[in-house]
């Protein structure tokens, strides 16, 4: 039977060089035919960047060490006239970002363009403090009397015009924004202060111009 028959020496060489191949699924990690793991834990970004930076710096002990680290870091006297520069004219387009407290929000915008669409007698409210200067500083008394009169009338017809000027204002914004909660004491002073500048001189500066239907 051909069990019990000598191998030949060819089935003996296969077997023994199938026998003697290293598997190349268990070669140690030093072997070429498989991948090394790092055999640590891959460090987080941001501890990496915090090694590669170093060690944060002491803070300061002093006010004088607080104050010299605080005018090292300050930046330079030009990008500060930049700086200035592109907010002074964000601020004037009327953004948001740049504007007061007091500025911002479309409540705000929206009296600021009823009070810029017509004229009003409050933007003289600069010369007329001249006008009031004038009258006392003069030495003629016939001259003080009639500036102090003018000065009188004009004053009285700005403060109507002004009390007007808010309410109307106050009823023309809470009908634009029923779901807000508008203030009437404080509309009616902010269209006042904003209607006493000149208009050149306000800031936001005017987006609409007089006679717009608002």
């Amino acid at each position: 039977m051909r069990f019990l028959r000598r191998s030949t020496s060819s089935t003996v060489d296969a077997e023994s060089s199938e026998t003697s191949e290293p598997d190349a699924t268990a070669q140690g990690p030093g072997e070429p035919g498989r991948t090394a793991g790092k055999g640590r834990p891959t460090p987080k970004r941001r501890d990496a960047e915090a090694k590669r930076r170093g060690p944060a710096p002491p803070p300061p002990r002093t006010q004088r060490e607080a104050a010299r680290l605080a005018k090292a870091n300050r930046p330079d006297k030009e990008e500060r006239r930049k700086a200035a520069v592109e907010r002074r004219e964000r601020m004037a387009a009327g953004d948001d970002r740049y504007l007061m407290p007091r500025d911002r929000g479309p409540v705000k915008a929206y009296i600021r363009d009823v009070v810029d669409s017509r004229p009003h007698l409050m933007g003289l409210f600069m010369p007329l403090a001249v006008i009031v200067l004038l009258s006392v500083l003069l030495p003629i008394p016939a001259a003080q009397q009639y500036l102090s009169l003018f000065s009188l009338i004009a004053l009285s017809t700005m403060i109507i015009e002004g009390i007007l000027l808010g309410v109307s204002t106050t009823r023309k914004a809470r009908a634009k924004f029923p779901d807000e909660n508008i203030n009437a004491l404080g509309t009616g002073w902010y269209a006042f202060t904003r209607a006493s500048q000149l208009r050149r001189l306000r800031i936001p500066k005017p987006r609409v111009q007089r006679g717009a239907n608002i």
